[in-house]
């Protein structure tokens, strides 16, 4: 099969074909690849923003959709000829080992789910079953993007209606974050980005003020739409220290900042930690602590009654050999939303 395969850091994926393992390990599944979208994630694997990687060559990809073509021993949970969402967060089943695959006479590794590859071996515990009539590239949303954006909201900031909210980064999960805030009916909903384009899908996504930081001060701007009010929630979507930091001195003294984007190892912040004795939190989310099995389907039924305006979402569609464009799309924001690889 083909796959986009991490080679050297920093360096254009290279597009090639690997053989695959003769055989399933108990708990593993064998898919068929329809789509998969682009998380910001496999950007800074590239970029090696938490230091060296140690398992070169590896695949990359974490949210996807697909068709199950065949289950190793013990799988309940998935079965042949269901079309399924790839996740990162585990989910029901059983954790297999992650599969090994070969190039040019080498292995190549590859975690408990990879979706940029036409077909993948995927642990049980990273599939959710989904309808027979999906629209393929919109589930493919649903591995990351939606669940992760959605959680942020619901789980780690716990928006409650009326309250106020910064979101700063406006790219897939951030746009998923301000639609879910709209849907909770928090006001107003801030959103800053360096792009206009991203700013303008925020904005039709729900965000009642949008700032491009690029060419205004971004606190002052967020201090003039709040007026008196003070900020209940800043969520940061960068990775950017500096504006960590300016979120933990604009939210009130019971406010919560929720860390999505994650600094470069040895970038650290700064912060006086008093107010933390007083009610300010500050946390990191993991995925938005999302439970696939559960957001998923629920997610989907809001998708399903036009709750939540997905298509938006894509921005582009790529085939696999164009891969590296599309990255190179999300990096200079030429590219809005997702970028969905289409392999089949």
């Amino acid at each position: 099969m083909k796959a986009a395969i991490l080679v050297e850091q920093r360096m254009p994926l290279v597009i090639d074909e690997i053989g695959l393992p003769r055989a399933l390990s108990v708990g593993q599944v064998f898919v068929k690849i329809h789509a998969s979208g682009i998380c910001g994630s496999q950007l800074g694997e590239i970029d090696g923003v938490k230091g060296p990687d140690r398992s070169l060559p590896h695949l990359l990809g974490h949210e996807g959709s697909g068709k199950v073509v065949a289950v190793g021993a013990g799988v309940r949970h998935v079965e042949e000829g269901q079309k399924v969402v790839l996740h990162w967060r585990k989910s029901l089943g059983i954790e297999a080992e992650p599969p090994v695959y070969t190039w040019q006479n080498r292995k190549v590794n590859a975690g408990w789910v990879t979706t940029f590859n036409e077909y993948s071996i995927v642990s049980e515990n990273r599939l959710t079953p989904i309808p027979d009539d999906s629209d393929m590239a919109i589930a493919a949303l649903f591995g990351c993007a939606v669940t992760t954006g959605f959680g942020v909201v619901s789980n780690n900031a716990q928006l409650k209606i009326g309250e106020s909210v910064v979101i700063f980064g406006a790219g897939g999960i951030g746009l998923n974050i301000v639609q879910a805030a709209a849907l909770v009916s928090a006001n107003p909903i801030i959103a800053v980005d360096l792009h206009d384009s991203r700013l303008d899908l925020a904005k039709k996504l729900g965000a009642t003020h949008a700032i491009n930081a690029r060419n205004q001060d971004a606190r002052a701007e967020i201090a003039n739409v709040l007026g008196e009010d003070p900020l209940d929630v800043f969520i940061d979507n960068t990775g950017s220290p500096e504006v960590i930091q300016t979120g933990y001195e604009l939210t009130h003294p019971q406010g919560r900042i929720v860390l999505v984007g994650v600094p470069p190892k040895g970038h650290n912040i700064s912060i006086y930690s008093l107010p933390l004795h007083f009610g300010k939190r500050i946390t990191g989310s993991h995925g938005g602590e999302a439970m696939p099995h559960i957001d998923i389907p629920r997610y989907y039924r809001l998708y399903r009654q036009g709750r939540l305006n997905l298509k938006a979402l894509v921005g582009r569609t790529l085939g696999l050999g164009d891969i590296n464009e599309a990255i190179a799309g999300m990096r200079d924001g030429s590219i809005v939303g997702r970028c969905i690889i289409r392999m089949q």
